[in-house]
């Protein structure tokens, strides 16, 4: 017979550790709306308010629970992730309302209408600590819970509130409205935005959440690439690319707008999505490394809720891992998108090779490497290079060697990934410059062949006019 003994976990312990999952503030509000999203809500109110301590409150117009359904709630992995759970259903371990919330408050309150009846359940951790056994409490008082009158009001629906909250500062408090508020317009913009038939609106502290859409689809430089259904062990996984406009096609306002405050950097990649909601999102899994040439490129994944498993889902449904099976066709599909979104980056680049226009500056090959070098060969340095004396023409040749060696690429590529639309690199010259050198080349005599040059170089090469006159 085999020999066993009970041994119960410290209740106290067993809080403190399971707090610490890791949850952000944010990630564990968006833990919550799952639950109001499953129960069917359109309307949802956060309240968050600093005095006297800071406190939340969350109201949806879902279909509410009964008593019973209530407490099954508040219990711990109150539902079987293995369980087969309707196609709407955000939830998996039944561990998302007290984890998410543990994680932020000492203090849960859950308040729930349905029909004409309103129950109440509470779990306070000091109490549980204090008594070492998970005793849920049914509160004396809950009218003074903020949003308590509003839900009181209405036909059905489920009110929890945080209160000793200990993992923010409430000094901090418009910092982390402004972060839960960016976060639920990325994270739940499909519902927002009226996706499955059912517009949500979602409030803080009575200002609108507006939903936003990652792969600004209503640009019309924005490549939405063909759609692809990959079938895994039955199930159906749709995968759509999307290649977002260059800079130069989008406003500052615009392009900062759709960087997100990570940057086009951080924000490449997969954004994978589970019953309209984004579970993750600006990753490549390392699949693919994260380069600047591929900043454009984001690549959204469907997958139903009966798949978790096989995308190694977690708790906080914030961290995905997809399995074997799945890998080399993310593969294939990075190779193939990545290709066409560094085409807006690779077709600029190529203009320093142009062959048709005369450039100021050359790449030259050194054995397998490169570097960029003055283009001794434009007509201006030609030019100067006959009117110089030798002392003169050394040291200019010092100068341009020196001004080579220590281009700032590294400042070069910084400027540009964070604030292309600040760099102003052509207003180093202007157009009383340009118009004050074509005066002197129209009295310089110039031959025919030597026109024919100045017309190709960047200078003039739009502005014809000011050259072709030279011998009239």
């Amino acid at each position: 017979m085999l020999k066993t003994e009970l041994v119960n976990p410290n209740v106290g312990n067993f809080i403190e550790s399971i707090r610490d999952i890791g949850y952000s503030f944010e990630v564990a509000v968006a833990d919550l709306i799952d639950n109001s999203l499953t129960a069917g809500c359109t309307d949802l109110q956060i309240i968050m308010l600093p005095q006297p301590d800071l406190i939340f409150s969350m109201l949806d117009n879902g279909q509410g629970m009964n008593e019973l359904q209530l407490v099954e709630a508040m219990r711990m992995a109150s539902r079987n992730p293995k369980e087969i759970r309707s196609k709407n259903d955000l939830g998996r371990f039944g561990l998302g309302l007290k984890t998410a919330s543990f994680s932020q408050c000492r203090k849960l309150t859950v308040i729930s209408k349905k029909g004409t009846e309103i129950h109440s359940r509470q779990w306070d951790l000091d109490y549980i600590s204090e008594k070492n056994e998970w005793l849920l409490i049914t509160p004396d008082t809950i009218s003074n819970i903020p949003l308590f009158e509003e839900l009181n009001k209405m036909e059905s629906g489920t009110l929890v509130c945080w209160q000793l909250i200990d993992r923010c500062d409430k000094n901090s408090l418009t910092d982390i409205i402004d972060q839960v508020r960016k976060h639920l317009a990325l994270v739940f913009h499909r519902f927002l935005e009226g996706a499955d038939q059912r517009a949500v609106k979602i409030k803080i502290n009575n200002n609108p959440v507006f939903p936003f859409n990652p792969f600004n689809l209503n640009h019309p430089a924005t490549q939405q690439l063909q759609l692809e259904k990959i079938k895994i062990y039955g199930s159906d996984v749709f995968v759509q690319p999307f290649i977002l406009p260059h800079h130069s096609k989008l406003s500052q306002k615009e392009y900062e707008f759709y960087a997100t405050e990570e940057g086009y950097i951080k924000s490449q990649g997969f954004y994978l999505y589970r019953g309209n909601r984004i579970l993750i999102y600006g990753t490549w899994w390392g699949l693919h490394k994260t380069v600047d040439a591929h900043k454009l490129v984001r690549i959204k994944i469907d997958i139903p809720n009966n798949m978790d498993a096989l995308w190694g889902i977690d708790i906080k449904k914030s961290i995905a891992r997809p399995a074997e099976i799945i890998k080399n066709d993310l593969r294939r599909i990075i190779g193939r998108v990545t290709e066409i979104g560094s085409k807006p980056f690779t077709g600029r680049g190529r203009k320093i090779e142009d062959k048709t226009v005369i450039s100021f500056w050359e790449i030259l090959p050194i054995n397998e490497n490169f570097r960029f070098a003055v283009n001794h060969h434009h007509p201006l340095y030609t030019d100067l290079q006959d009117e110089l004396s030798a002392s003169g023409l050394e040291k200019l040749e010092i100068y341009l060697k020196g001004l080579e060696a220590y281009l700032p690429i590294d400042a070069i590529q910084f400027k540009l990934q964070n604030s292309p639309h600040q760099l102003k690199q052509q207003s180093a010259i202007s157009e009383s410059d340009i118009e004050e050198l074509s005066v002197r080349l129209r009295g310089a005599g110039l031959s025919q062949a030597y026109i024919d040059d100045l017309l190709k170089t960047e200078i003039y090469k739009n502005r014809k006019d000011l050259i072709t006159d030279a011998n009239k």
